[in-house]
């Protein structure tokens, strides 16, 4: 029989076997009633207006249930909002009006996805095109200041530009990260079906409650009308964070059918019926006195949206404060192009921002003739040098010792071009790591029978990262159980809430506030025991009885079977408990149950910043001749409080320094800057690393206590396994051939 699993042992993944037999149920897979089916017309111009839009031969082809388009839909959908709050999106069949290539601009429904299919290529659109703006240097954009990710103004301290005119040794270089897609395994899929004025809706999700809320907006229904469900994600990466227009669309084709409606995008519309990674444009001016102390720190980052949208993954929260430097000064722009609008993916500010800071490092480390880690070393902080605000912990130099120790970094050879193995140019290269530590407000419900069986309910989300594991782990471990006597619920609208699953919070928030829901159990079982006129605990202090291996325990020995224990109090116990954690806002909770986003980010505090940390380090071999780039190992060392489960953890680093490599490497999605139009939108050419790839991956933790995040002590793991990696891929290149390559990505062509 198995035993109680503690919070930070290794333990299988409690749904593991499920989804490796088919049992996990994702949402397309979700059974309903004779369905119809629906395909995505979507537009062949990236600017202009739909003039003409003939659905006769759709509509007369058999099977073919109903053609959606702007002239009969008007009024009875309002545009979705733009993701992050900042600011509005691009709208779909609200108006005429066509934002950017691959936007919706039909519906058709069908008896089957076939038939569906077949009858949207017999839509035909005539468009009044109007010359499209494609990003970065087109003619037409328009561009405006862009705020921090916390809102309010990006970091300042000092005199930059004077300090940098004054100092002896200086780093003055552009770069560029381009645009990228998620391309999760998982489509983007829709099923709604009405019961009576009640909508139940199957869509895979990273924030149930958003889309709920979203959606309730949009089609003008309550909100507890409208249930969302999503038991299992297959790959979100900030791509399913939010409410995309597909949604509405799917809903009132069912409910003019009176039939369930089911939707699976292709893989190319994924492109551009969602979210993607902007496109970003730095300059970064580094200067340092002989001895390498940073003078001066400038960071100008700029990036694409599109036009009505103000989001912007601005990163310069973190790079303006990673280092001890007097002066800094960050400043950010945004584009306004004829684009979809992008939004999260992994490590959305970090991942792009990062990169110029951590390369810019590496050029300022070889300019001073010093290793680029002592050069770390030297400009490490305790404190955020623009506000003067202490970090709660900072283990970013313990993440360089360990993973220059396992990396073999001492024997490195600094001259660039001198390590080789026959035909292969042998570089190494590092950088730093570095995410905010979030965390939201959260709702949770614990049920405990005398039978020893606990149920644990959350509307939190399954996207592979573990939410069922880790939930199931600190459950077992606050009520002394042993795992298989834990059930947990989660991903669906109708629990308690739990904000969204991004931003490296979501364990944080359905992990803290579920422990508080497990200690109300625990002291309502104390409290009755120690009240009893009989039994071995009466006139004890309840703090100190505990729950442990099925048992009510005390000092010197003293126990009971948890049986007795819960029918002292009536024979199940049940617990609603809310978190709303420091740092977040006062109305956080009302926000939650709203369907927002109530969330204390690491950055923003006003105690002091709470950030993980890590070191990245890779190899890479490039090919004298061909140029052909290799990364065959990689060693990451991550500091991010306490680890809830290591076996889940260790997947969630590795995945993001595999996906580094991919972003510094291969991944690209290309423009035809004449048409503002996206031409690899498949897996032929939009190229991801495989398993020949990537050969060697390590991961080390770096153990750190820091209570001062949230009880729990943890800090976020699914976002900084990407960080730095791409700026260590491209250091790495650098080491290998003397040539710095300052836009991503690093391709033969670049190097030839």
């Amino acid at each position: 029989m198995a035993a109680q699993v503690r919070i930070g042992e290794p333990m299988p993944r409690v749904d593991g076997a499920a989804k490796v037999t088919g049992q996990a149920l994702f949402p397309a897979d979700e059974t309903v009633a004779g369905p119809a089916y629906a395909f995505l017309v979507t537009s062949a111009v990236a600017r202009g207006r739909v003039a003409r839009i003939d659905a006769a031969e759709a509509e007369a082809l058999p099977g073919v249930l109903l053609v959606l388009t702007h002239e009969n839909t008007r009024g009875e959908v309002k545009p979705p909002a733009g993701p992050g709050g900042q600011g509005g999106t691009t709208t779909t069949l609200e108006s005429d009006r066509v934002w950017h290539d691959g936007q919706i601009v039909a519906v058709v429904v069908a008896d089957s996805y076939e038939i569906a299919r077949d009858a949207a290529r017999r839509v035909k659109i005539g468009y009044a095109a109007e010359p499209a703006a494609a990003g970065f240097d087109s003619a037409g954009t328009t561009t405006e200041p862009a705020e921090s990710m916390e809102g309010g103004p990006t970091p300042k301290a000092g005199d930059a530009e004077a300090a940098f005119a004054a100092a002896p040794v200086k780093v003055d270089a552009r770069y560029s990260t381009p645009t990228q897609h998620h391309n999760a395994m998982e489509l983007f899929t829709t099923t709604c079906l009405w019961r009576g004025d009640e909508l139940v809706v199957y869509e895979p999700s990273q924030f149930v409650g958003g889309v709920q809320s979203g959606l309730a907006r949009q089609l003008g229904v309550p909100r507890e009308k409208i249930r969302v469900i999503s038991k299992f994600v297959g790959g979100g990466f900030g791509g399913k964070g939010g409410l995309t227009a597909r949604t509405a669309w799917i809903a009132l084709a069912a409910r003019r059918l009176r039939r369930p409606v089911k939707l699976a995008a292709t893989r190319d519309q994924g492109f551009t019926i969602a979210t993607y990674r902007a496109e970003t444009r730095h300059r970064i001016r580094l200067a340092a006195d002989r001895q390498g102390h940073l003078q001066a720190l400038i960071h100008q980052g700029d990036s694409v949206t599109s036009r009505p949208s103000k989001y912007n993954a601005n990163g310069l929260s973190t790079s303006g404060r990673l280092y001890a430097c007097p002066n800094v000064l960050t400043e950010g722009m945004i584009t306004h192009a004829d684009r979809n609008t992008p939004g999260f993916m992994r490590a959305p500010p970090e991942t792009p921002f990062l990169f110029p800071l951590e390369c810019a490092m590496d050029e300022l480390a070889a300019e001073l003739a010093i290793d680029p880690i002592e050069l770390r070393r030297i400009n490490d902080t305790r404190k955020d040098p623009t506000s003067g605000k202490p970090y709660t912990s900072r283990s970013l130099m313990r993440c360089f010792d360990e993973a220059a120790r396992a990396f073999g970094w001492s024997r490195r050879d600094p001259k660039p071009g001198a390590m080789r193995d026959g035909e292969w140019l042998i570089g190494w290269g590092c950088a730093s790591a570095a995410y905010s530590a979030n965390i939201g407000a959260g709702a949770c419900r614990v049920s405990l029978t005398p039978e020893g069986k606990a149920h644990v309910q959350i509307a939190a989300h399954e996207l592979g990262t573990g939410s069922y594991t880790i939930l199931t782990q600190v459950a077992a471990d606050r009520l002394g159980l042993r795992p298989q006597d834990v059930t947990v619920e989660i991903g669906d609208s109708a629990l308690p809430p739990a904000g969204i699953s991004a931003g490296s919070s979501h364990a944080s928030t359905i992990c803290n506030v579920l422990a508080k829901a497990c200690e109300e159990v625990r002291a309502r079982l104390a409290q009755a025991a120690v009240a009893a006129n009989r039994g071995p605990f009466s006139g004890q202090d309840p703090a100190h009885l505990t729950l442990s291996a099925g048992r009510l325990q005390g000092p010197a020995g003293r126990a009971e079977p948890l049986a007795e224990a819960v029918r002292r109090v009536g024979g199940v116990v049940e617990v609603h408990a809310e978190n709303l954690p420091k740092g977040a806002p006062p109305n956080g909770l009302e926000t939650l149950h709203k369907g927002g986003m109530a969330m204390s980010r690491g950055s923003g505090r006003p105690d002091g910043l709470a950030y993980a940390f890590g070191a990245q380090f890779v190899e890479v071999r490039v090919h004298e001749r061909t140029r052909e780039v290799r990364a065959p190992r990689a060693v990451g060392a991550f500091a991010a409080g306490r680890i809830i489960n290591p076996t889940t953890a260790r997947s969630q680093y590795m995945g993001g320094m595999i996906w580094g490599i991919s972003s510094a490497l291969h991944e690209a999605t290309e423009i035809d800057r004449r048409l503002g139009r996206y031409y690899n939108k498949d897996f032929a050419e939009y190229l991801i690393p495989v398993n020949a790839d990537v050969q060697q991956v390590d991961v080390i933790f770096v153990p750190e206590e820091d209570h001062e995040v949230n009880p729990l002590g943890m800090k976020g793991i699914g976002e900084i396994g990407i960080v730095g990696m791409n700026a260590a891929v491209a250091n790495a290149v650098w080491h290998a051939t003397g040539r710095r390559i300052r836009d991503l990505p690093i391709r033969i062509e670049k190097l030839l």
